[in-house]
């Protein structure tokens, strides 16, 4: 048996010159993907972060029973180190989506590919059992492609309009900054590792360096909410470089809201047990949960849902053999209102 030696990666201080043209070329994106390999990295780590412990308190059991936690995109995020570019493809617009990517992550050529397996290989010091059949047959992606589909409506999908409402928060409050202040100030609040001078970029601790050159033209700024505590990079040329920092307001990510009182406008509305329903959804549940924690009856519990769902203020995930219910933004939106003073 070969012993491949795991290469050593030293922190180093990356430097990013901007012409013109490139900070011309700056925009912030929202990302599925750079949701998928961050919160999968998560989940696989064991520990119990501080801000998501609710969140992997649900979703780990979920993992291991749709057997995600040793499937093609196990091996593809490992808990330290290089993540393969080609899970992270360049977005075309502001805001892809799943499906969008994962057409990307599908039509990536097969020496590019093998290329990046290559490097995953030599940090790690081995490939797994999959992803040494997708670097012999790399139409096996298709595959790939599919776990991450069964992983987002596992693990993502039903926390997405929370998600995103943390997203689109930060992209507009940096994107006032540049109004505001410019992109020098914007790069100078994005994080303790970033900084500009002098119309360039400095990343502190970053894997390797960086040169323009090598990086290509522009910069995709994208906010995650697992992302951290460090920034990641993603240079794959010709695409633009990508920038994923830890977004504001992660810490609120997972408060719950207050309950709706008995006598509320939305109770009036809606009906007590509707409401009461909604109210319960601040994590997302099956009818089974739902009923032991209202006292509801399944059969009553379902009977809301449907309704809930045909007006458009629950969604259902599959996640296995269960069904999960969530809030959608609409449902957040008449919560918020009917909580106000």
């Amino acid at each position: 048996m070969t012993v491949r030696a795991v290469r050593a990666v030293r922190a180093v201080r990356a430097e990013l010159a901007f012409s013109v043209g490139d900070l011309a070329r700056m925009r912030f994106v929202v990302s599925p993907m750079w949701e998928v390999g961050p919160s999968m990295r998560l989940l696989r780590s064991g520990h119990e972060h501080p801000v998501h412990r609710a969140w992997t308190a649900q979703v780990r059991p979920r993992l291991t029973a749709a057997g995600l936690d040793r499937g093609w995109l196990a091996e593809l995020v490992p808990p330290s180190g290089y993540v393969p570019d080609f899970i992270n493809p360049a977005p075309a617009g502001s805001s892809p989506s799943l499906a969008e990517e994962l057409t990307a992550i599908r039509a990536t050529p097969a020496d590019r590919l093998r290329g990046e397996l290559d490097r995953l290989r030599d940090e790690q010091g081995r490939l797994g059992p999959r992803l040494r059949v997708l670097y012999d047959d790399p139409g096996r992606l298709d595959r790939v492609v599919e776990e991450i589909e069964t992983y987002w409506e596992v693990a993502l999908a039903p926390y997405w309009v929370r998600i995103r409402a943390v997203l689109d928060a930060d992209v507009f409050h940096r994107a006032r900054q540049v109004a505001e202040h410019g992109a020098g100030h914007l790069f100078n609040e994005l994080h303790s590792s970033v900084s500009w001078d002098d119309s360039t970029l400095r990343l502190a601790d970053r894997r390797g360096p960086l040169s323009r050159r090598a990086a290509g033209t522009g910069l995709l700024l994208i906010p995650s909410v697992f992302t951290g505590p460090v920034p990641f990079t993603r240079v794959a040329p010709p695409d633009p470089p990508q920038l994923a920092y830890p977004a504001r307001g992660v810490g609120g990510l997972w408060i719950p809201r207050r309950p709706v009182a008995r006598g509320s406008a939305l109770a009036a509305v809606l009906g007590r047990s509707r409401s009461l329903l909604l109210a319960e959804l601040d994590h997302p549940a099956t009818t089974t949960e739902l009923a032991g924690r209202t006292g509801l009856s399944a059969a009553g519990v379902s009977q809301c849902l449907t309704a809930l769902r045909d007006a458009g203020l629950v969604s259902a995930h599959r996640a296995g053999r269960s069904v999960l219910y969530a809030r959608t933004s609409v449902a957040e939106a008449l919560l918020g209102a009917s909580a106000a003073p």
